[in-house]
């Protein structure tokens, strides 16, 4: 009978069998969405009230719209429609009394759209992505069915399947098979109070940003997106060109959260007060935990993001095991190369799950968690050109945007390096591992191969995601993310060896194992003292701001484990340096003022520690009362006395004779080659030689000596270095001999692994332009090298 009604009623108004017809009486009371599920004679609302579903009423006569109403619809900005139907306008609303509560009290009252989402894709009229899709419809979402679950493939096969590749199972659940072994549950989200709440949130993270929606997506495209691709953009900006209620809440929160750190990118939006970005993410969290029960890729993308707002927080390893739980729903582990869905799907599930990879095996050595993902059921292939729809041709030109080609291999580069992080954790971070391997020798053993795989990804790196690439002009880049998720993973290695030493172990691996270790260590602090403005301001991934903390970590371990009282100095030297490093850099830099607080809260109650900080506590204010007295006094060489701009960073050391050359040949004769890291450190500025050997040098000159002159050399190469003039021939030998020893450093290594050949490094012809200035003692500095020490 209510089917009989509802045809006589499309018969009516001239609709077609099966083409959208108006609500049915009661939805259209309340003003409701109304959904008949295929197959059904009643809406969904009026099946769960258990009521009568009649379409008897007509339409209620609109209102005339007054004068001022009339000028404010014809000044609302429009969006142009994908599918061919009438654009969708902002329309004068008055929000709800929650959207008063949640959304911003400046952006509350702006007009938003009111457009209903489209409820099946595959009827969208025109061209449309979204037509085919399997892990973005709306409002279904799916599960993969498993080969071990009730739902056999062997008699699911025996099912006829409509030119849909579906076959209706239930009311509301369908089973959609996309290739012979691969099948999904498709259901229905039945829960219509569940839909009413999340349109309402959804038009509450809105409100807040409003009128500036498009503004944010744009910042978000343009900076995040290149070297995190987990959105497809076509279809994103589809879905918005019709409405926001087309997105799950979390996901628009998420994207409009993200894109707030870059609001001074925009000239518009920069003059503008920033939305409320805490009520962006408390409504993002919020309904990610109301979302999981119906996953769609959109979910899986909202955690990924969600992840990258908050640099390594408390809760960070619940969230990501939702997400890669998610993934598991979805199948995204899963080879979809043969599947019958759209390309550019196939593509977005290859990137997300490697994205989803990537979180998880970071947030596994960061938070040192057991991974959750298992190589054996991860058999998704590498993602390659073709499964990144953008080009370099989508490249915005605004200033501060990051580049689109550049961001792809990044981001699979850093694909790359986090399967080397999933070796590390489970050959050596392990509980068995941990328990089973604890001798130096076995240890050692396990780690030669994994350092030979980290030289070879660090070689092989491209020219244009080296830290000395020269930079677009006025482009941001991401690079220093995947450094230093490369120093992290050297770090992480290298703490276990530190870890395994023990009083018995033979001196000279000692020695070996130690020298290694502070090789990269001084390569990581320079590192993070020459990033650029361009690096900063750029997208970091979500581990950064623990993998900035773990260089601190390793410097606090390498001094609490020195035997020698020299060489705890020196490293306490490098600790005090590192912080300072991160408190001048960590204003505006979230991530770094994030891991100056992780540091500070790791070392805060070290007796050791405390010591020192009462001691250059004391210190600092005896300086202060000499320099009163002293302030306007000059020492014998006629220079103002220097100020002593590292007080808090330095420890009560700088006096020290470790920094003369008698300390620098006692520590060349023990094999530990710290002369010329001496050399650097005092050039630097970084410890105050007094006047003595070597002569001052410009940190111009220092970095150039410190580099390379060959672009294949491995970092642990090109951290030592050799003057212009050369040295006496015997104590060259020595240095190639222990450059040798530095880079086999691994005692376990065979015949057949070759040490490097062009050691040591001497400049070519091209290799730097010479500027030159005069310093005060007459000598003339080399300033003009603008590369990177470890290129």
């Amino acid at each position: 009978m209510q089917g009989a009604t509802q045809g006589a009623t499309q018969a009516l108004l001239g609709l077609q069998p099966g083409q959208k017809s108006r609500p049915c009486d009661s939805c259209r009371r309340r003003k409701s969405r109304c959904f008949i599920p295929p197959n059904d004679d009643s809406c969904v609302l009026c099946r769960f009230r258990k009521q009568e579903c009649t379409f008897l009423e007509g339409p209620k006569p609109r209102r005339k719209r007054d004068a001022q109403s009339a000028v404010e619809g014809a000044s609302a900005p429009k969006i142009t429609k994908v599918d061919g139907s009438p654009p969708a306008t902002f329309t004068d609303m008055s929000p709800p009394e929650s959207s008063v509560a949640t959304g911003s009290s400046l952006h509350s009252q702006v007009p938003i759209r009111e457009t209903l989402p489209i409820e099946d894709y595959s009827t969208i009229r025109g061209h449309s992505l979204l037509k085919k899709t399997l892990g973005l419809q709306n409002p279904r979402w799916s599960t993969y069915v498993g080969t071990s679950s009730t739902l056999d493939y062997g008699f699911l096969d025996l099912i006829p399947f409509d030119r849909r590749d579906e076959a209706e199972l239930a009311n509301g659940v369908s089973l959609r098979k996309v290739a012979p072994d691969a099948m999904f549950i498709m259901e229905y989200d039945r829960s219509i109070d569940g839909y009413e709440e999340m349109l309402k949130t959804v038009d509450d993270i809105e409100r807040i940003v409003a009128p500036h929606g498009q503004a944010l997506i744009d910042l978000y495209f343009r900076i995040v997106h290149p070297s995190f691709p987990v959105l497809h953009k076509k279809v994103f900006l589809e879905k918005y060109s019709r409405t926001h209620r087309e997105f799950a809440p979390p996901l628009l929160a998420a994207v409009y959260s993200l894109a707030l750190n870059w609001w001074s990118y925009d000239a518009e939006l920069a003059p503008l007060q920033k939305p409320d970005v805490e009520k962006l993410d408390k409504l993002a969290h919020k309904t990610f935990a109301d979302v999981i029960m119906r996953p769609k890729l959109s979910t899986v993308q909202a955690g990924l993001l969600l992840l990258q707002r908050r640099h390594d927080s408390a809760g960070d390893w619940p969230l990501c095991s939702h997400v890669v739980a998610l993934a598991e729903e979805l199948g995204l582990g899963l080879d979809c190369e043969k599947w019958r869905i759209p390309k550019w799907e196939r593509g977005l599930r290859r990137r997300l799950a490697w994205a989803v990879w990537l979180q998880d095996k970071w947030h596994a050595l960061t938070q040192s968690r057991p991974s959750h993902i298992d190589k054996r059921n991860w058999l998704v292939k590498h993602v390659t050109s073709d499964d990144f729809p953008e080009t370099a041709a989508d490249e915005s030109n605004e200033d501060g945007s990051a580049e689109v080609e550049n961001g792809r291999r990044l981001f699979q580069e850093m694909i790359s390096l986090s399967e080397i992080v999933h070796e590390v954790l489970s050959t050596l971070f392990t509980v068995a591992a941990e328990r089973e391997l604890r001798d130096i020798e076995g240890i050692l053993e396990k780690a030669k191969p994994i350092q030979i795989k980290l030289k070879d990804w660090y070689q092989g790196l491209p020219e244009s995601l080296r830290m000395n690439t020269q930079l677009k002009t006025r482009k941001l880049s991401s690079n220093g993310s995947l450094h230093l998720a490369y120093f992290a993973t050297e770090i992480t290695l290298h703490r276990r060896i530190i870890h395994a030493l023990i009083p018995s172990t033979p001196k000279e691996i000692v020695q070996v194992c130690r020298s290694a270790a502070r090789v990269r260590l001084l390569a990581a602090m320079d590192f993070v003292k020459n990033l650029k403005p361009e690096h900063i301001q750029a997208f970091w991934f979500s581990a950064s701001a623990t993998n900035f903390a773990l260089v601190g970590t390793f410097a606090a371990l390498l001094f609490a484990t020195a035997t020698e009282n020299e060489e705890r100095k020196l490293f306490k030297t490098c600790l005090d340096e590192y912080r300072w490093s991160l408190r001048v850099s960590s204003r505006g830099f979230e991530q770094m003022s994030q891991a100056l607080r992780k540091l500070d809260l790791a070392i805060s109650r070290i007796p050791v520690f405390e010591i020192e900080k009462r001691a250059t506590k004391a210190r600092d204010d005896e300086e202060e009362e000499d320099d009163e007295n002293d302030d306007d006094e000059e020492d014998e060489s006629g220079q103002q006395g220097q100020d002593n701009r590292y007080s808090e960073a330095h420890g009560p050391y700088e006096e020290d004779e470790l920094y003369n050359l008698h300390a620098m040949r006692y520590w060349s004769e023990t094999g530990m080659n710290m002369a010329n890291d001496m050399v650097f450190m005092m050039g630097q500025g970084d410890i105050d030689g007094n006047g003595k050997y070597p002569p001052p040098m410009s940190s111009g000159e220092l970095r150039a000596l410190s580099a390379s002159g060959s672009a294949h050399s491995s970092p642990e190469q090109q951290i030592h270095h050799q003057r212009e003039r050369q040295l006496p021939d015997s104590q060259q030998q020595r240095q190639q001999q222990q450059s040798q020893q530095d880079w086999m450093y691994l005692s376990s290594y065979n015949a057949s692994v070759q040490g490097p050949q062009d050691w040591p490094p001497r400049w070519q012809d091209g290799d730097h332009k010479t500027t030159t200035d005069t310093v005060a003692d007459g000598t003339m500095r080399d300033d003009s090298y603008q590369g990177d020490m470890h290129m």
